[in-house]
């Protein structure tokens, strides 16, 4: 794809938006709220996670202007640390970020589309799940450009949802009128900033997908400035859109209404409208994980590609011409394995803290003598530092509280070097 024809700004603006806004933004807050005991707690702690995720796409946005290219974390660590390091990256992804993620998003879009409640008999399980994967995969796999204008079309229909529902509940629901102001907070300093750290790291999950442009960069238009930008501009639109959202479904309906819940926007709008209101926010939930699984499907495959092309997956993984197809295809195949065997629920702690690693540790390469073109106290590496400070500390208290989750990160990361060991080894027979 030239860079005349690449994909822009706002293509990979929604891209972000799309990755961003999945089921996390309609679950997380009902156990927020059960554990910090005040909505106004709840909107600081996704206040503070969107500045999290501001600085990390400052972050990937400079290594974009240094390295131009797709593959996300594999390419960046490889370049600027090693190819092992960059190697494992992208095992990560390969096995764990895009295909759990794709999966889960996949399988909570049915649970939304389709409860048991109104599921037909003749209708399989799953169903609805493999479908959207499948989709997904036909758009990008088939047909980039036709898949890049589906996915801004259902991404600008999904947000004019979103910003509708906000209408509808203000006006159902005035301000004065809300309820949720009256829950008391957690007492004892200590237990508070325990249970707000701990609210931070399901938060910063609702938060990742902030750099999903990185890896499509060689098929943007321009890509030093239009990918830096649209990570900068879908992230600030996100931020602001949680904050909204949030708003409405911990401090309109009183707190025992959704405390603890993990259908908190169902409940909201249950309480604020009845089931009409709810009904229309389950039509937006599945748009929004629909959105999520075809975004994933565009971006994953590019790391595969990349891969491919430095030789350390088969070459036919960058076979496709227009769009890396056997990539597309491979993807699309395990997520299907995942969405029949797995249960991806259970996953989300470890598929958090591995990629918040891996993402933390690409930011990092900013600090690297390789990639580094100003000093380490230079104004430009402020909000990086930031971000990959809070995220390894997010990464602590995670791996606190779940130190399980830490040992199958680690088998993780074990068995993705020994991967690269044989790729390399195998690499060096075929050489002449």
């Amino acid at each position: 794809m030239s860079a005349r024809k690449g994909f822009g700004l706002w293509t990979l603006t929604f891209l972000v938006v799309a990755n961003m806004v999945g089921a996390g933004v309609f679950t997380t807050s009902g156990f927020t709220l059960a554990s910090l005991g005040s909505p106004h707690l709840v909107i600081a702690a996704w206040a503070v996670g969107g500045v999290i995720a501001f600085a990390g796409a400052v972050g990937y946005g400079q290594l974009v202007r240094v390295m131009p290219e797709s593959g996300g974390e594999y390419l960046f660590l490889s370049r600027a640390a090693h190819p092992l390091v960059g190697f494992v990256a992208g095992w990560v992804s390969l096995m764990a970020g895009f295909t759990g993620a794709i999966a889960f998003a996949a399988t909570a879009l049915e649970s939304y589309a389709m409860p048991s409640n109104v599921r037909p008999d003749w209708l399989p399980v799953n169903a609805v799940a493999i479908a959207a994967v499948v989709v997904g995969a036909l758009f990008h796999g088939v047909k980039p450009r036709a898949g890049a204008a589906f996915q801004n079309t259902a991404v600008a229909l999904k947000l004019a949802m979103l910003v509708g529902f906000l209408v509808v509940a203000v006006v159902m629901a005035p301000v004065g009128q809300w309820e949720g102001k009256s829950t008391e907070a957690v007492s004892g300093a200590t237990s508070l900033v325990v249970a707000f750290a701990g609210s931070l790291v399901w938060i910063s999950l609702s938060y990742s997908g902030f750099n999903a442009a990185v890896y499509i960069a060689e098929e943007a238009r321009d890509p030093k400035q239009t990918v830096p930008k649209s990570l900068i501009l879908g992230t600030v639109i996100v931020l602001a859109l949680y904050l909204l959202l949030n708003a409405v479904f911990v401090c309109a309906p009183p707190g025992d209404v959704v405390a603890g819940k993990a259908d908190v926007a169902a409940a909201a709008a249950q309480w604020i409208g009845g089931s009409s209101l709810a009904l229309f926010v389950r039509v937006i939930i599945s748009a929004a994980l629909f959105t999520s699984v075809s975004s994933m499907m565009m971006a994953a495959p590019r790391v595969y590609k990349k891969m491919a092309d430095d030789g350390m997956l088969p070459r036919s993984l960058g076979a496709g011409g227009e769009a890396p197809r056997v990539a597309v295809a491979v993807q699309a195949g395990l997520a299907v394995l995942f969405i029949l065997v797995s249960s991806i629920q259970g996953l989300l702690s470890y598929l958090g803290l591995t990629l918040s690693l891996c993402a933390a540790c690409s930011v990092a390469c900013l600090f690297l003598p390789s990639v580094r073109r100003r000093s380490l106290m230079h104004a430009t590496n402020l909000l990086p530092l930031l971000y990959v400070v809070c995220t390894l500390g997010a990464a602590a208290i995670m791996t606190y509280g779940e130190p399980r989750q830490l040992i199958a990160t680690a088998l993780t990361f074990i068995v993705g070097a020994l991967a690269y060991l044989v790729a390399t080894r195998k690499g060096r027979r075929g050489r002449p």
